[in-house]
């Protein structure tokens, strides 16, 4: 058996996010070290003025994520697998010791700006509810004006990406079509389609001046659903996630499927546990968040004693 960290995406944020986190030496320098990346006080990221800027909500994001994990494994105990959802992909590849903290600050800081500045306005995402990847699929076909497939999150939990407008007669098509729930997501950019293939490409060409490892920790891809083990195709996963499709649902049955059967989900939220309960027939689904820091340490010394 097998253990899952497992890194939100966009739309978990919450003010005071990092605020919240534990007052601990690996959280204090995880804030420290991004607030010298940046040249800015990293706490201040979290305001809810802050958080209507997507640089700031994916900076929160990463620091959230990587500081949690840091502050899991300060016994010496590390997770099987490492996967994140979108901008979750960053902690991840931290977590698996593939990309420097300071690195990801800078790319995360980079990625956040390049997306804004493309769609400042009049983009976004929508979660649509109660219908088949097939429906959904079909409805953007025949839109007159054009919306994406973003999200795999669960056999009937999509979302989709695109104006305003397009987005507006998705829905009601979608509702018409019987879906339980068409709703706006706290996204200003429409991410994961090709109306960001842009903004990947200029931030690939800046992931070609930083260095990457291949992964001490196995790192699932949330795009592809599955592992990745070489440091060029990291880079190509990380660089280009933002106009590729997420595939969640498939990702949380890769993990299934290799034996993990403890899946904890890092800061902030618990939207990922929720989606791993449709695919874990069995295990231990917990998220970081309202977790006693001894009882997750509890989980993962006794899983990593099973899987020894």
């Amino acid at each position: 058996m097998s253990s899952l960290f497992a890194f939100p995406g966009q739309g978990a944020q919450k003010p005071g996010m990092l605020h919240r986190l534990p007052q601990e030496p690996e959280v204090l320098d995880c804030l420290q070290q991004a607030s010298d990346v940046l040249g800015e006080d990293a706490l201040t990221l979290d305001s809810e003025t802050a958080l209507a800027s997507t640089r700031s909500v994916q900076l929160c994001l990463l620091i959230a994520g990587v500081a949690s994990a840091r502050l899991l494994m300060r016994g010496g105990q590390a997770p099987d697998y490492v996967a994140g959802l979108s901008i979750g992909a960053y902690a991840a590849a931290v977590v698996a010791g593939s990309l420097d903290y300071r690195d990801a600050v800078r790319l995360v800081a980079l990625r956040g700006e390049l997306m804004q500045q493309a769609y400042p306005q009049g983009y976004g995402m929508t979660a649509i509810l109660g219908l088949s990847l097939t429906a959904v699929e079909g409805l953007l076909a025949e839109a007159e004006e054009p919306a994406y497939l973003a999200n795999i999150n669960a056999d009937n939990q999509l979302v989709i990406a695109g104006s305003d407008a397009a987005m507006a007669a998705s829905a009601v098509r979608a509702k018409a079509l019987g879906a339980s729930c068409a709703r706006r997501l706290a996204m200003s950019v429409p991410s994961h389609c090709a109306l960001l293939a842009e903004p990947a490409r200029q931030l690939a060409e800046a992931f070609a001046a930083v260095e990457l490892r291949a992964p001490r920790i196995r790192y699932l891809s949330g795009s592809s659903a599955r592992p990745v083990f070489d440091a060029e195709r990291l880079r190509d996963d990380l660089a280009f996630n933002m106009c590729r499709v997420v595939d969640w649902h498939g990702t949380l049955r890769t993990a299934y499927e290799r034996g993990v059967r403890l899946h904890i989900e890092l800061p902030p939220g618990s939207v990922l546990t929720g989606l791993a309960r449709r695919v874990f027939e069995q295990g231990t689904l917990i998220a970081f968040d309202g977790a006693r820091l001894d009882t997750l340490d509890a989980l993962l010394r006794q899983e990593g004693s099973q899987s020894r």
